[in-house]
């Protein structure tokens, strides 16, 4: 394997882990990116570094970011961006991913990127559920603000530096995993 080949997973894993925090700004990060020239995309997918794309997934970004910041409407949104999750983490695995046979690439993209962008944004909906249980929906803004930042920061590193990102990921599915082993009932 090539070291673009390489890099080229390391990006779409991070910006599919990103998608777990947040559907669009992911998507809004790799299609600034491509308009600006800074990430090759693969062929089928060059329409996500064009002008208009930039504009509908900056808007979507920014409608996305705000309504979380709504008590209960967050929970709503969640019911319908975990599977909009597995989606986008699957289309930017497979948009950034080169040099690898297509057959290789969908089965990387299905299960590295929808795999990790799903268990990712499940995780952060029972997080949400829980807060919105727990605190009638008070701390929900908190939990919005951290996982922005998360989407920001995985989404940065991974367009500047895609090892780093591909570590954060680890980090984060570690994390996610040990709080699921806590919160599981006892045999």
């Amino acid at each position: 394997m090539s070291p673009d080949t390489i890099i080229s997973i390391f990006l779409g894993i991070g910006l599919a882990a990103s998608v777990g925090f947040r559907v669009f700004l992911p998507l809004f990060a790799l299609s600034l990116s491509a308009y600006f020239g800074v990430w090759e995309l693969n062929d089928n997918w060059q329409w996500i570094g064009s002008l208009t794309a930039l504009v509908v997934f900056g808007v979507a970004t920014l409608v996305e970011i705000f309504a979380y910041f709504i008590p209960w409407v967050d929970n709503v949104l969640d019911s319908m961006a975990v599977p909009l999750a597995a989606i986008a983490g699957t289309a930017v695995m497979v948009s950034t991913v080169v040099n690898l046979d297509p057959v290789v690439t969908w089965s990387l993209a299905i299960i590295a990127g929808g795999g990790t962008a799903t268990a990712i944004k499940g995780a952060n909906a029972v997080g949400r559920l829980t807060s919105s249980t727990t605190t009638g929906g008070i701390a929900n803004p908190i939990v919005a603000t951290i996982e922005t930042g998360a989407a920001v920061a995985v989404s940065t590193a991974s367009i500047l530096v895609p090892p780093i990102a591909a570590i954060l990921v680890i980090i984060i599915l570690i994390f996610i995993f040990r709080i699921y082993r806590k919160l599981r009932p006892k045999k």
